[in-house]
């Protein structure tokens, strides 16, 4: 028998305050038609002074353990992704990591902006089949809303704040992630990127991004690797139960399934409540579906996202 990575259990957590179009258009010159008409936003998360990438990661974490019927202690192994830490270091890994009263595990943080959720997903796979642990929380958390120019209506309505996480298990068996693809193209930095950093800067810097050509890329790469990660797991679009897309724009969503050739009522789409959380979009969109009943045991789901670099790369798990 083949040793799988198999999902036990999915959480996801959001901050406190919902902010729609209409109050982000009191302070941004905008308006709720303009948003959904270009992005099909209708809603935010946004993250107050208490709440930081850390403690959403820790809430998304405590509820996927929960779902998965696993005290936190036998956590060996915590893989998140985010392109907005607590702090430069040590890694917000090792903070859900004591937050959840683990002594003991691997624990550190993985960089690839939007992508980073398949980038974790991947590293965490690689070590359960090798034996290096058995039991992982994968996390995708961030706080996009600390790195935004609010005074840029193309970029700030964009994006939103939260996480999700996933419990994975070495099994036996046919169940869980069946193959992954990744990439990353470093020649776009100035497609999509932050200007500011601490070995240049010395400052977080501000997101900046020229959508129309993000655009163009993201359909393309999205549509290429979902056809790789399916032929690698030796499958076709006909077998695809679900499609769980980073929720960056409907727009791209749209596009992109249909370069695929599949039904709209196929994707799982949370874009128009959450916005773009980045590294967290996935899992967040993959709770959302699990928990109202859509994406059900045995089913077949491919994971997506592209980010800045550019990054891209898809999963196809049996769930």
């Amino acid at each position: 028998m083949t040793r799988r990575a198999v999902v036990l259990g999915a959480g996801s957590a959001l901050p406190k305050r919902r902010v729609s179009n209409a109050e982000l258009a009191e302070t941004v010159e905008t308006s709720d038609a303009w948003i959904v008409e270009r992005t099909g936003i209708k809603s935010r998360y946004i993250a107050d002074d208490s709440e930081t990438t850390a403690s959403l990661a820790t809430a998304a974490a405590r509820r996927a353990l929960e779902h998965a019927g696993i005290d936190a202690t036998e956590i060996e192994l915590i893989v998140l992704a985010t392109a907005t830490p607590d702090q430069t270091f040590p890694s917000s890994a090792t903070k859900v990591q004591a937050a959840l009263g683990i002594d003991d595990c691997i624990a550190f943080d993985v960089h690839a902006v939007c992508t980073g959720f398949l980038y974790a997903v991947t590293v965490a796979d690689s070590m359960l089949r090798s034996g290096s642990a058995s039991k992982a929380l994968v996390i995708g958390a961030e706080t996009f809303s600390r790195i935004l120019d609010w005074e840029d209506r193309a970029t700030c309505v964009l994006f939103g704040d939260g996480a999700g996480a996933l419990v994975l298990a070495a099994e036996e068996g046919d169940r869980g992630i069946l193959a992954t693809k990744l990439h990353a193209d470093g020649r776009h930095n100035d497609l999509l990127f932050v200007d500011g950093g601490p070995s240049t800067t010395g400052t977080v810097g501000k997101l900046r991004m020229k959508g129309r050509e993000v655009f163009r890329h993201a359909v393309v790469n999205l549509a290429g690797v979902l056809n790789e990660v399916l032929a690698a797991a030796g499958l076709s679009a006909d077998d695809v139960d679900w499609v769980v897309p980073h929720q960056a724009n409907a727009r791209i969503l749209d596009a992109t399934a249909r370069k695929l050739g599949l039904p709209a009522d196929k994707v799982v789409v949370t874009v128009d409540e959450h916005a773009n959380t980045s590294a967290a979009s996935v899992p967040l969109a993959f709770d959302t579906a699990v928990k109202d009943g859509r994406i059900k045991r045995g089913d077949l789901v491919v994971l997506e996202a592209m980010g800045g670099g550019f990054t891209w790369g898809a999963a196809a798990l049996r769930y």
